[in-house]
């Protein structure tokens, strides 16, 4: 008798090729029962239900993980919010938040909050190059909003405050220069920071930085100079024309403003018209610049023009160097008329009503002085060049 695995083509092939005992531990596996394995049952349909399935816990996995970071974000932005609201002297009081709470509890209680004196006695303790420059910007931000505090200051705290121009770092001689400028508004102070103006001028044509340059600049043009400082003005006219010449505008736009103040000093004037200037200053007038800029400088040469028609001026018969500013402004060669005639379409209209101001003022005759409505076509400016 024949048996199982003598038959051909029966089913003991396939049972043959499935191993009925494991190794070692001799029991039945599923082979031995006539049973296919797992991934052989169900085929393609159980391959198709797997991959949901596993796909369902990752996305709640990532759910999870989700709601918890946006979770602790809000925490953390709560806490933030929470310490700008709470911030307490003296942890925080240098920022620019706690010092406006600072100014509005005291107009509230009427009394002082004692920040600026902390402050301005702090800084009186050697302190390392970043610390005095940010004491320095902290007491600027008091002065502005703590104007009472400010007022009760001395001449000593001024005396501190310029002792920090100084300083061999430029960062802490700008902060100083804007601590000053600060002060500067408080009538009280005004004359005593006249005294430093000097020191202020040196400054500027001593060191070349740009923010330095702006921060002095801007003191000045907040104070009425000093005749005393004018023979360092002379002095110094090279350096405010070159930073008038430069490519930084904020300090162009200062410097302008500072030589158009100072073009309306009869014993500066012809300081400023004499100094010499680059080949291309004309470039100042293209209406290509920013119109801040040019409404500043047509200003200048307006007042250029108006105080060298002045009888006063007139009466002197001056000599000007070649590469002088009035050569370039008023001198047979010079190409001012084209660029304001260019001007007048500017597409701002403060820089055209200024244009036509310093048309204005360049067609009244020398003997006519600050007349213009005597100014005659016969004698303009203009018919001159053509």
């Amino acid at each position: 008798m024949k048996s199982v695995h003598d038959i051909p083509g029966s089913d003991s092939e396939t049972l043959g090729s499935w191993p009925c005992q494991s190794s070692g531990s001799r029991r039945p596996l599923p082979g031995a029962l006539g049973l296919a394995p797992t991934w052989a049952q169900g085929g393609t349909e159980d391959m198709g239900k797997s991959v949901p399935q596993r796909l369902g816990p990752l996305d709640i996995r990532k759910s999870v993980v989700g709601l918890a970071m946006g979770a602790g974000a809000i925490y953390l932005l709560y806490k933030a919010i929470r310490a700008g609201i709470k911030c307490q002297p003296p942890l925080c009081t240098t920022s620019p938040i706690c010092i406006a709470r600072l100014a509005i509890e005291r107009e509230r209680l009427g009394r002082d909050s004692g920040e600026l004196r902390r402050l301005l006695n702090s800084l009186e303790s050697k302190q390392d190059e970043y610390t005095r420059s940010m004491i320095l910007h902290s007491v600027t931000r008091c002065v502005y909003l703590l104007e009472a505090e400010a007022s009760a200051c001395n001449a000593d705290d001024i005396v501190l405050v310029a002792s920090m121009l100084d300083d061999k770092e430029n960062s802490v001689k700008i902060q100083a220069l804007n601590t000053l400028k600060a002060f500067s508004g408080i009538r009280k102070f005004r004359l005593q920071i006249q005294e430093h103006s000097i020191k202020v001028l040196e400054l500027m044509s001593t060191v070349w930085d740009s923010e330095l340059h702006i921060a002095s600049l801007r003191l000045l043009n907040n104070i009425p100079l000093p005749d005393f400082a004018h023979p360092q003005l002379r002095r110094v006219m090279p350096a405010l024309m070159e930073i008038l010449q430069s490519d930084y505008i904020l300090a162009q736009v200062q410097v302008i403003r500072l030589l158009s103040s100072l073009a309306q000093k009869n014993d500066l004037l012809y300081d400023i018209l004499n100094c010499q200037v680059h080949s291309n200053f004309l470039n100042l007038f293209q209406a290509t610049q920013p119109g801040s800029l040019l409404f500043e400088v047509l200003v200048f040469a307006e007042r250029l023009s108006e105080g060298r028609n002045t009888p006063h001026y007139h009466a002197v018969k001056w000599h000007y160097n070649e590469q002088s500013l009035h050569e370039a402004l008023f001198g047979d060669e010079s190409r001012l008329a084209d660029r304001l005639l260019a001007l007048v379409i500017h597409p701002e209209e403060e820089v055209q009503i200024q244009a036509c101001k310093v048309i204005v003022s360049l067609q009244c005759p020398r003997d006519m002085g600050l007349r213009p409505s005597l100014c005659q076509a016969s004698h303009s400016y203009f018919n001159n060049r053509e």
